[in-house]
């Protein structure tokens, strides 16, 4: 149970389903786990779930990442509580979906600023501290981004996660000279507090549900287990990639 032992890992959105199920498991791991969240109830839940579980971790919150001063302090806290930083889990983000002659600017524009701004905004406030730790960084895209489905107007979410996947290499190729690694993860449909309301229209859960292999939806640990695989040095030799986490929905 030391696949992170002592290392500093920030978990953004730790408040949510995908977030709280890192936390756990890095935590487990023996990291020293710094969360954030919008929603400061379920954000500090998680602390207390972590820290009943016998392990470490702090959190920030409430906290919005979409400006560059926020995710400052959020890079400040980590480095007050624990003294550097080793491993970026840029989980957290909003998505929201609409057609392409519905949609409208600023629903364009919170796109971004909830799935790549935040992603790039502390990315830029960690980086002085992940290139002296030789750090790792794990960043969350999304299988929208690969593959387009008939029932979701995902133009948005599918242009914001895509940019995620082509930052996580550009990173990649800058760290590479500093030790560093960046990978991201592309989910299919997960069972998350995000995609329940989604998860209750039938005809839409029915469609999703029949483009996987496995035949079953996903869970947020399986996710988080991913997660850990990348942020460890089980993964030393794995950078600039990202991972389908989906059930095969890829595939057909």
């Amino acid at each position: 149970m030391d696949r992170l032992k002592d290392k500093v890992c920030i978990v953004t959105g730790s408040s949510g389903s995908i977030g709280r199920s890192a936390a756990l498991r890095f935590a487990e791991e023996g990291a020293l786990v710094v969360g954030c969240g919008m929603n400061a109830l379920t954000s500090q839940e998680t602390v207390e779930l972590v820290r009943a579980r016998g392990g470490q971790m702090v959190s920030l919150h409430p906290l919005d990442l979409t400006t560059m001063a926020n995710c400052q302090a959020l890079v400040d806290f980590a480095i007050k509580s624990f003294g550097r930083i080793d491993v970026l889990f840029n989980n957290a983000a909003m998505a929201h979906f609409n057609w392409i002659e519905d949609i409208t600017e600023e629903e364009w524009r919170r796109n971004t600023r909830e799935e790549v701004d935040l992603v790039f905004f502390l990315t830029k406030c960690a980086w002085p501290h992940l290139k002296t730790s030789g750090g790792t960084i794990v960043n969350t895209a999304s299988l929208t981004g690969w593959r387009v489905f008939k029932t979701l107007g995902g133009l948005a979410h599918a242009t914001a996660k895509m940019g995620i996947v082509g930052m996580t290499k550009q990173l990649a190729m800058e760290g590479r000279e500093y030790g560093m690694r960046a990978n991201s993860i592309s989910p299919g449909v997960i069972e998350t507090s995000q995609t329940q309301e989604q998860l209750k229209d039938k005809e839409w859960a029915d469609y999703m549900l029949g483009k996987t292999l496995v035949g079953r939806l996903g869970k947020p640990e399986e996710v988080a287990n991913v997660a850990l695989f990348l942020a460890s040095d089980e993964s030393s030799f794995v950078t600039g990639i990202d991972i389908k986490v989906d059930g095969g929905m890829a595939v057909w």
